[in-house]
């Protein structure tokens, strides 16, 4: 296919509208005249304290203080932001409340146990004064952990916003988490309240949630409180807990608190405003804390000139509690907008679910997998044909690479003027890293450039930057909401290890990627081991130990690679003990249990017994050879046999992707 017609180019009348074009009027007002994308990314990256505090001014943050110096010299990670400067993030998500009709609609929300609705600014706004003061009044205060263990509805955007409005840290779960998972994540921070569902609807089948939940509230011993949401109207109501139980109904109870009374805790650049949690292939899952200040310029540059949503625009990620993306979807009502909570399978009970709710929400910017999209083609469903997409406008695909196939479906079966753009990013931000914007022409399959702000490069063994080349996506310089610490890592080295360990100074994201000469890029995949599960980052850590516990089971490698059409497979090898055999018992029993203790993603495409799972030296699975193996890369050139303890199982393993390439090539 020439690669020329796979150009999508925004209509010049788009173009003069867009955020970003007004962005560049504002800043020639003010001197500063830029010649398109490239030169104002450059600009962005050469004089971050001009471009971010340009960001701070034309967003009008609202902050007590002066700012004493908009990023300090430190390296990264330790680099700080607007200093001296105190603000809140849920004082700037309610600030369009008072902007014209208070009764228009802030959230549509629907899911498989409740029909589509609408919740309007007055009512969110509303809720959140409440449910705040009501949180002060029980002693929960500035840099309390408050968590929930709640599916993606209006009660938890509601208690993350009343949450973080009084200074407490938030974090979330969502209930599809085993016990074990959830507990891996709340109980490194100390939670001292709780906000829980009794259960959730997810493909036609009920979830009763309350086991799991006295398992999780039985191993935080700090949690003092536990606010109960009766979601599921046949699960039980409550747990049994040796704290204090009250009822979502009693939080918000009592009479409306004006906004004139109400006040926001306005914090400091370096006070938490979440936790956030990414796993590896170790240990246990990493608590990332990010800052107010970060996250309120990043959502607001990143709302506005990369997802391009407009004032009165809809917004609609499909997400869950448990993801980064969850985080963003506030990106709406900050533009003044709305956005679209569903908590539900997307394809239950087809794929015209989502395209349902975008014809019925009036959304004008989808987030989606290029994982769903494979799901729709599929099924031969053509949104274009089947429903009213006259207010759609752009279809992000985010949570994994996209081929050029789904760039043109886009196109040709949703909307033939939709801007489709390929995004990346990580829970580490809580953003993008490689973005797009209206300025730029669309390439199918490629991302059209690093974002604003973000000095993103490819790096080779030796640290050199490349192009053209597949090497390391990095981050050379550092950004507002890079994470702000790891929770209880106070000597940074957890941190510092995790994402400063290969090119000291330099941000490794662990992700491989290719620029081209003209700036677009391929992200193709992980280069750790970190499973990408539809877009979703686990941590094989967290099936491990699950599988450690299995009778019969001697030891386990799972890996995720990324295939030529979109999709993932993610095969889970394991090793028998002596004279145990392999049997459909167990694979059942794998798979129920990881389910069960960790969450629907954790299970596996297929189960294999392999002869043995192979090691380094010094005995660590060799997930990353393995994965390059799968991938189609070269035995000698993944992993030197030298430095492999049982040289013979690596061998298996490249005799087994060998002959699954052959497979799916015949």
């Amino acid at each position: 296919m020439d690669k020329q017609q796979d150009v999508w180019t925004c209509s010049p009348q788009r173009q003069a509208g867009a955020n970003i074009a007004k962005y560049l009027d504002w800043l020639a007002a003010r001197g500063r005249v830029f010649e398109g994308y490239a030169d104002l990314w450059r600009w962005s990256v050469d004089d971050l304290e001009g471009f971010w505090k340009s960001i701070w001014d034309y967003f009008e943050i609202i902050a007590d203080g002066e700012i004493r110096r908009v990023v300090s010299d430190d390296p990264m990670p330790r680099a700080r932001w607007f200093d001296g400067a105190k603000l809140n993030y849920a004082e700037h998500v309610l600030r369009h409340e008072t902007n014209g009709d208070a009764d228009r609609a802030m959230l549509h929300h629907a899911s498989e146990l409740r029909p589509l609705q609408q919740a309007s600014w007055r009512e969110v706004a509303g809720s959140v004064r409440k449910l705040a003061t009501k949180l002060r009044a029980m002693g929960i205060g500035k840099g309390d952990r408050v968590v929930a263990y709640m599916p993606n509805i209006p009660e938890a955007v509601i208690a993350m916003l009343a949450t973080t409005a009084i200074g407490a840290v938030w974090s979330s779960a969502a209930p599809e988490f085993g016990a074990q998972t959830v507990i891996d994540r709340f109980a490194q921070i100390a939670p001292k309240l709780v906000f829980a569902v009794n259960g959730y609807r997810y493909g036609g089948k009920d979830f009763d949630r309350i086991d799991d939940l006295e398992t999780i509230l039985t191993a935080l011993p700090t949690a003092e409180t536990l606010v109960m949401l009766d979601y599921h109207p046949d699960a039980r109501k409550a747990p049994a807990f040796t704290g204090e139980t009250l009822a979502w109904q009693y939080m918000l109870a009592g009479a409306d608190v004006a906004r004139e009374s109400f006040s926001f805790e306005r914090v400091e650049s370096d006070h938490a405003l979440w936790i956030l949690f990414t796993s590896g292939t170790t240990g246990l899952p990493k608590p990332i804390v990010h800052n107010h200040h970060g996250i309120v310029v990043e959502h607001y540059k990143s709302a506005a000139f990369h997802f391009e949503i407009e004032p009165q625009g809809t917004l609609f990620f499909y997400s869950t509690t448990g993801w980064m993306v969850w985080n963003t979807l506030m990106w709406g009502p900050m533009m003044n907008g709305t956005c679209v909570l569903y908590d539900g399978h997307p394809s239950h009970p087809d794929a015209r679910l989502i395209w349902r709710l975008v014809e019925a929400a009036g959304v004008s910017v989808l987030g989606i997998s290029p994982t769903y999209i494979q799901i729709v083609r599929q099924q031969g469903i053509e949104p274009a044909a089947e429903f009213d997409l006259s207010r759609l406008q752009s279809v992000m695909l985010v949570g994994s690479p996209s081929t050029p196939e789904v760039f043109h479906w886009v196109r040709e079966k949703v909307k033939d003027d939709a801007w489709a753009s390929s995004q990346s990013g990580g829970t580490e931000f809580c953003s993008g890293l490689l973005a797009g914007s209206p300025l730029l022409p669309t390439r199918a399959g490629e991302i059209q450039a690093p974002a604003l702000g973000v000095d993103a490069k490819a790096f080779d063994d030796a640290g050199r930057a490349i192009v053209d080349e597949v090497g390391e996506l990095v981050i050379v310089k550092p950004m507002p909401s890079m994470p702000l610490c790891f929770w209880g890592d106070t000597d940074f080295r957890r941190y510092t290890d995790s994402y400063f360990d290969v090119y000291p100074g330099v941000w490794r994201h662990g992700d491989r990627v290719r620029f081209s000469g003209e700036g677009g890029s391929h992200v193709l995949g992980r280069s750790d081991a970190t499973l990408n599960r539809f877009g979703v980052r686990i941590g094989s850590a967290e099936i491990y130990r699950t599988m450690e516990a299995i009778p019969g089971v001697a030891d386990s490698l799972i890996v995720c690679v990324e295939e030529p059409d979109g999709g993932y497979y993610m095969p889970l090898f394991v090793q028998m003990a002596a004279g145990a055999p392999f049997t459909e018992a167990l694979d059942r029993e794998i798979r129920q249990r990881l389910r069960n203790e960790r969450s629907p993603r954790h299970v596996p495409d297929v189960i294999i017994a392999a002869p043995e799972i192979p090691t380094t030296l010094t005995g660590k699975k060799m997930e990353v050879p393995v994965r390059r193996l799968l991938l189609g890369e070269a035995a000698e050139k993944v992993a030197s046999k030298d430095a492999t303890k049982n040289p013979a199982a690596l061998d298996w393993f490249a005799q087994f992707a060998a002959e699954r390439r052959a497979v799916r090539a015949s």
